[in-house]
């Protein structure tokens, strides 16, 4: 009986303390104290002392245990957060804040079956947040099971065709499945000048895409006219690969071959690209070409510094070459856009440039005399899939050609491209 009594009281007591102390201090006012600590201060650990003061008077105040995970987030004590994090949930689903905490933290403790669990959750709760997409797509990265997070990608940009950072990652992939296409290419170009053109330039192609990357053989011909005859015409044969360097890179590497003086005798490339975050991209690369125009022996070396950034449906690039031949420097710029509202390859395109770059193949044949002279050109194109393999392309270009220092000619070029891929 005596000690019945005794812990009546000591009950009695501890009750009486407990309820003093939630007087003298309000819980509500030191969440807000502690959150300022936190973000305001930088004093973490006040923070905690602050959160654990508050638990001890009311343990089931879950802000607390929230404000604890971040901490603990912020500290990179992983596990510690997710405690916490899982506290609240486990007691709370409808606390809709704590979903975008928690999952990252699943996320980077490697634990993906935790991760979707809460995903799902969220989704059952009604929660539509940006987040979500953000956080299945790094799982999926994670997984390393391309296939699915194209499939995932393919179905977002279906719904959301505006999500430029995703838009990217989509084009990587869809360059990285088996698939094999032929083509062919044929370019007009025709001038304003009387007895000069028009020039003919016919390709074809085999492109072999494979999870590593691609190879791509091609041959070409052309054919220059003037005052209604042929004047010059070969052939030239090229051999490209884009390869993967990692899960955000690639590179490119070319070359090819010509006996033949409508092209260069002897064109080397290579670039490296990095994709960023946000849907930028950077890329590095270098040109060799070799000319050998009667008595003549010409090399030209080209750097390219390019940038692109999609925008939502449009991708945005701009390229800058500098050509050098001995002590002369000849700058270049191309700024191409593209509008997707389909597939990699479904597009509207518009590009603008100056100058004269190793990269275009239907002058390439005097790039030794346009180097050095003036260049503005404009051009648009259309390219469609159709029934998911038939691959068209139309373009038009316009280009104000220098032809000899400070006199100019009109060049008008229309090219079709068609492949089929099996």
């Amino acid at each position: 009986m005596k000690r019945l009594i005794l812990w009546v009281c000591i009950s009695m007591m501890i009750c009486s303390t407990r309820g003093l102390l939630a007087q003298q201090i309000d819980t509500d006012s030191l969440l807000v104290a502690a959150y300022k600590e936190l973000n305001q201060h930088n004093n973490p650990n006040k923070a905690k002392e602050m959160a654990w003061t508050a638990l001890a008077i009311a343990p089931d105040y879950l802000d607390y245990h929230v404000l604890l995970g971040r901490i603990y987030q912020k500290q990179n004590e992983l596990d510690s957060a997710s405690y916490y994090y899982n506290y609240v949930l486990e007691r709370n689903t409808a606390y809709y804040e704590v979903y975008e905490y928690i999952i990252p933290v699943e996320i980077a403790k490697q634990n993906p079956a935790a991760a979707n669990k809460w995903i799902t959750s969220a989704k059952n709760q009604g929660i539509t947040a940006d987040y979500l997409v953000k956080y299945e797509h790094e799982l999926l990265m994670q997984s390393g099971d391309i296939r699915a997070e194209y499939e995932y990608l393919k179905n977002l940009l279906i719904a959301n065709p505006d999500q430029s950072a995703y838009r990217q990652r989509f084009n990587f992939l869809d360059a990285r499945f088996n698939s094999d296409r032929v083509g062919v290419n044929y370019s007009f170009t025709g001038f304003d000048r009387d007895g000069v053109g028009p020039w003919h330039l016919v390709g074809l192609q085999y492109i072999r895409e494979r999870e590593w990357g691609s190879l791509i053989g091609r041959v070409n011909y052309a054919d220059r006219l003037s005052g209604g005859q042929s004047i010059s015409n070969g052939v030239q044969y090229e051999l490209e690969s884009y390869f993967f360097t990692g899960k955000m890179s690639y590179s490119y590497v070319g070359a090819a071959y010509s006996n033949d003086i409508v092209f260069p005798k002897l064109r080397l490339g290579y670039s490296y690209f990095k994709n960023f975050k946000n849907g930028w991209e950077g890329e590095l690369g270098l040109r060799y070409t070799q000319v050998t125009p009667p008595g003549e022996n010409r090399t030209f070396r080209s750097g390219i510094i390019g940038v692109g950034k999609y925008l939502g449906s449009y991708w945005l690039n701009l390229r800058t070459f500098v050509q050098n031949e001995e002590e002369s420097f000849y700058p270049a710029f191309t700024l191409t856009t593209r509008y997707y509202f389909g597939g990699r390859f479904d597009y509207l395109t518009f590009i603008a440039g100056y100058g004269t770059s190793p990269d275009e193949r239907t002058t390439l044949g005097q790039f030794e005399n346009r180097v050095a002279l003036d260049s503005y050109r404009a051009g648009l194109g259309y390219y469609q899939t159709i029934r998911q393999n038939v691959l068209i392309g139309i373009q038009v270009m316009y280009n104000h050609q220098e032809f000899f220092p400070g006199r100019t000619q009109q060049e008008f070029e229309g090219t079709l491209n068609l492949q089929y891929r099996f």
